[in-house]
């Protein structure tokens, strides 16, 4: 039996002005080819991790192809787009004249990839890659937790897979499970067919955290429909509402053993559940300085913000300044902010050295939202070229570079000043740069939810807070041209938001 693998992975967030180009691709986990996406990705916590070790325990032989991922930002070039997905194709048709057809094809894909022209990115890797493989041969796809997933994708692919966890601790046991099914469904072990249940709806990031109440719920009852004779899996999709397309929302997908009628009516009926509890799934937005009062109320430290309307991870600039500014003005002491993205003053700091006291302008730069740059005097307090090793549980055995780098501290407050747009999965670069952040007293991240797998350890208490940025949660403000659909919590409002908020 021969799978191909491959993928081209992009989370796209269109209220962003900045492009994604082929360079993005390049820097980040970079364009891997052939036998150098299975070296770089084996015992790695992807998806494509998983592809590789599903491979091993289920007898079959991988044919690499491409693997394409960009870290989070604006709509991709298109021309750049058509280079990578041409040469996606072009690597399948020629791995099949060289040995012959393949069985089946696992795609490492997103879920939320928009291009310029193409509002469905991963649905047209998909059925790019269906036009080559035919209707008969499977196509099993592994998919963030945060897709905005369409019909079409469900015609033209076999089965979609979502992620269970947010922190995304699960990618490479998804990729797994992918390999179990394709290998089941070649050796006709299995039939999948899939439906689709969409929900017009916008999760608040603050209930979607999988550890916790009431998303363990969710990922209970997903738990509960998968042990249902004749249903194979069962994926629950939040959505990426700084997406402008038109199916952009939530989803329930299933797919049964070759029942339709079982894998549609499962998923109306989990989806209707979701439904009628949407208001579990709303969270009003808390500013920053209610957060920070409701911690000190705990007595526990350190006090954490997420700040998740300049979630990096999402897309965002990563430069908003309303955080640092607060915490500047309330005098706190030991506190961190992690990371913001200025590259001008990163630069300035390696220019002037270790033990240096400079004057910045720092932030504020890529739009008004974000807020405007802070002024102030800063001491140098340690300088990195930005390369270190992820600790996990996410990318546990990847690497990653922040790009030129430096330790501020204005007042109590440290900043970690980075040049490379990226959200803090764990504490091993700040801890690159000597700071302990189990001894700090308040936090902010620059992320929504993924710094959970290593922070909560640490933390005396967790609030996401939504400061002035470009993702703000208050959907209501969120430019949309192309959404089909009145929504829940913007044209459906919810019973707990006041006429005011």
């Amino acid at each position: 039996m021969r799978i191909a693998i491959g993928g081209i992975l992009h989370e796209t967030s269109t209220c962003v002005s900045t492009q994604t180009t082929l360079n993005d691709f390049k820097y980040d986990r970079g364009i891997l080819r052939g036998d150098d996406l299975i070296a770089r990705f084996r015992g790695t916590n992807v998806c494509s991790g998983g592809f590789i070790e599903g491979a091993d325990k289920f007898d079959f032989e991988l044919v690499p192809l491409l693997r394409a991922s960009a870290f989070p930002g604006g709509l991709i070039r298109r021309d750049d787009y058509e280079m990578l997905r041409g040469e996606l194709i072009e690597r399948l048709i020629a791995a099949e004249a060289a040995g012959g057809p393949v069985d089946g094809v696992l795609l490492d894909l997103h879920g939320a990839m928009v291009v310029e022209g193409i509002d469905d990115g991963d649905g047209d890797v998909i059925a790019a890659v269906r036009e080559v493989v035919g209707p008969d041969r499977p196509i099993v796809v592994t998919q963030d937790l945060h897709g905005n997933h369409t019909r079409r994708r469900v015609e033209v692919a076999d089965v979609l897979i979502g992620f269970d966890t947010f922190p995304h601790v699960d990618m490479a046991e998804r990729g797994v499970e992918a390999a179990e099914i394709i290998a089941r469904t070649v050796r006709g072990e299995i039939r999948p067919v899939m439906a689709i249940h969409q929900l017009p709806m916008f999760w608040a990031t603050r209930c979607q955290v999988t550890a916790h109440p009431p998303m363990d719920e969710v990922i209970g009852r997903v738990h509960e429909l998968e042990r249902r004779d004749g249903i194979i899996s069962v994926t629950i999709a939040t959505g990426f509402p700084w997406a402008d397309v038109p199916e952009v929302g939530g989803s329930v997908i299933v797919v049964a053993d070759g029942d339709e009628k079982l894998a549609q009516s499962t998923a109306d009926e989990f989806g209707g559940w979701v439904w009628e509890n949407r208001e579990r799934w709303y969270s009003a937005p808390v500013t920053v300085r209610d957060a920070l009062a409701d911690g000190e109320k705990t007595g526990r430290y350190p006090i954490i913000l997420a700040d998740h309307a300049d979630n990096t991870g999402g897309g965002s600039p990563g430069d908003s300044t309303e955080v640092l500014r607060t915490f500047l003005e309330m005098g706190l002491e030991d506190a961190l902010l992690l990371y913001l993205v200025d590259h001008d003053v990163a630069t300035q700091a390696h220019a002037a050295g270790i033990g240096s006291r400079i004057s910045v302008s720092l932030g504020g730069s890529s739009a008004p939202v974000q807020g405007p740059p802070v002024e102030s005097e800063a001491e140098v307090v340690s300088l990195s070229d930005g390369a270190f090793a992820y600790d996990g549980p996410m990318f546990a055995g990847l690497t990653g570079s922040m790009g030129t780098s430096a330790h501020l501290r204005i007042g109590g407050t440290s900043v970690v000043v980075v040049s490379a747009r990226e959200q803090p999965f764990d504490m091993a670069f700040a801890r690159s740069l000597g700071i302990d952040c189990a001894a700090m007293n308040y936090i902010c991240v620059k992320s929504a939810a993924h710094f959970r797998a290593a922070f909560e350890p640490i933390a005396g208490s967790i609030h996401n807070i939504d400061a002035a940025g470009i993702h703000t949660h208050k959907f209501d403000e969120l430019p949309y041209r192309k959404r089909t659909r009145p929504v829940f919590p913007v044209e459906i409002a919810p019973a707990s938001r006041t006429p005011s908020e």
